[in-house]
């Protein structure tokens, strides 16, 4: 799939034509995270529909590009990270998406080319098109499930065969708990430990999510929410740092910690100041005793 994962978005250029036609599994008068997601990178796989979010965003909050573009730099580098000083060769990616350039797969089987990797979504493009593209590709599943059903996506035959349980897995949960909209019923919080509860010891845990940076940034923060929250996507919430500390609950945070996505590692010195946008969204990796 072509695409251009660090550079702005041209939602009225890359986009499918308008002569080809719509596969049965997608609705085009609904829009997709993951398609707008697409849309937001730059991708080929997303509808008018999904544009018109992405449009209504960046009218409000222009900075809102930057939080699809550390999102997915974050999980380069975490990945790379994982496969290499941790030597993690299993990976569990809830909420993957459309399969994009540089995803989870492409990182760490070229740094370690018997890694698994099972990737879990449930929307249908985004599975239709992962299976579609991902087929013979070696030790790479997918997954049809709801990531905030943790008990459920455990008990899944694939995952659980998929998988060696008895040794470490890296459960990666990118940019995906922020779309949760259940807390009255059950919190982002109860998700992550029944995911933790059933990981082995010396298992990863990799998370980021929309932030609320506070101080000056905060308003940026709300106005990207209320864009989010009233579009058609419907979901998008932001939080405080000391609302996400508690998704690591139980583990041992790899240094910096829980920080904004550009700040975890960054591949070299910073030369420019960051901008609203990448101060908005948080990553960290933490390791289960």
């Amino acid at each position: 799939m072509a695409q251009t994962p660090l550079s702005s978005p041209a939602p009225s250029s890359s986009a499918p034509s308008s002569e080809e036609p719509v596969p049965a599994y997608v609705d085009p008068t609904k829009p997709s995270i993951a398609r707008v997601y697409d849309a937001f990178l730059n991708g080929t796989d997303h509808y008018e529909v999904d544009r018109e979010v992405l449009r209504r965003v960046l009218r409000a909050a222009p900075e809102a590009v930057d939080l699809a573009l550390e999102n997915r730099a974050f999980l380069i580098r975490a990945c790379r990270f994982l496969a290499t000083q941790a030597g993690i060769t299993q990976y569990l990616d809830c909420g993957s998406g459309l399969p994009t350039a540089e995803n989870t797969h492409n990182v760490v089987q070229r740094l370690a080319p018997a890694a698994r990797v099972v990737y879990v979504d449930n929307d249908p493009t985004a599975l239709a098109h992962s299976r579609a593209l991902l087929a013979g590709t070696a030790d790479v599943t997918v997954v049809e499930a709801d990531i905030f059903e943790p008990e459920a996506l455990l008990r899944n035959e694939t995952v659980r065969t998929a998988l060696d349980w008895t040794r470490p897995v890296a459960l990666l949960q990118l940019g995906t708990l922020h779309h949760y909209n259940g807390e009255a019923v059950r919190t982002r919080r109860d998700i992550m430990r029944a995911y933790i509860e059933a990981l082995p010891p010396g298992s990863y845990v990799a998370v980021s999510h929309f932030l609320d940076p506070g101080g000056e940034h905060s308003a940026t923060a709300r106005t990207m929410e209320e864009m989010f929250l009233h579009s058609m996507m419907g979901s998008g919430t932001f939080s405080t740092r000391a609302e996400l500390e508690p998704l690591f609950s139980g583990l041992d945070m790899i240094t910096p910690g829980l920080v904004p996505c550009a700040d975890w590692w960054p591949d070299g010195p910073q030369l420019k100041p960051r901008t609203a946008g990448q101060r908005c969204i948080a990553g960290g990796v933490a390791r289960k005793p």
